[in-house]
């Protein structure tokens, strides 16, 4: 199961990847071009990625520390996550970076980091 959380953990990234390039092509770093604030986007980024290395240093391991506190991190990134989708939601037709992001990338890119939460937390708990 953490293997299957490893994947749905890297093609969550994928989508991320795609909607951080968007946003950066279409000037989401110039002031008023965006409603999502580039520190909650690039923590978002930043948290994610670290959690992701300290899963694989888990596999590899079998550190029970490391998954817990890659799941910790998961948790952060989910909530911060959740903030920039409402942001996301209330921009839909307004001129911003943001609201060229497609909905299956959005919504996909949602539905794998929950799915990776929820199956690093049963690996961690050594279900499966």
């Amino acid at each position: 199961m953490g293997i299957a959380a490893l994947i749905a953990w890297l093609a969550a990234a994928l989508g991320g990847f795609v909607m951080l390039g968007i946003w950066i092509a279409r000037g989401g770093r110039r002031p008023n071009s965006t409603r999502l604030a580039p520190g909650l986007l690039f923590g978002h980024f930043a948290l994610a990625a670290i959690g992701l290395v300290l899963w694989i240093v888990y596999l590899v391991t079998s550190t029970d520390l490391l998954a817990w506190l890659a799941i910790g991190l998961l948790v952060v990134v989910a909530l911060l996550g959740f903030g920039m989708f409402a942001r996301w939601l209330s921009s839909r037709r307004a001129p911003v970076a943001e609201a060229r992001f497609p909905v299956p990338i959005v919504f996909g890119h949602g539905l794998l980091g929950a799915t990776t939460l929820v199956l690093a937390l049963l690996t961690a708990l050594g279900v499966g």
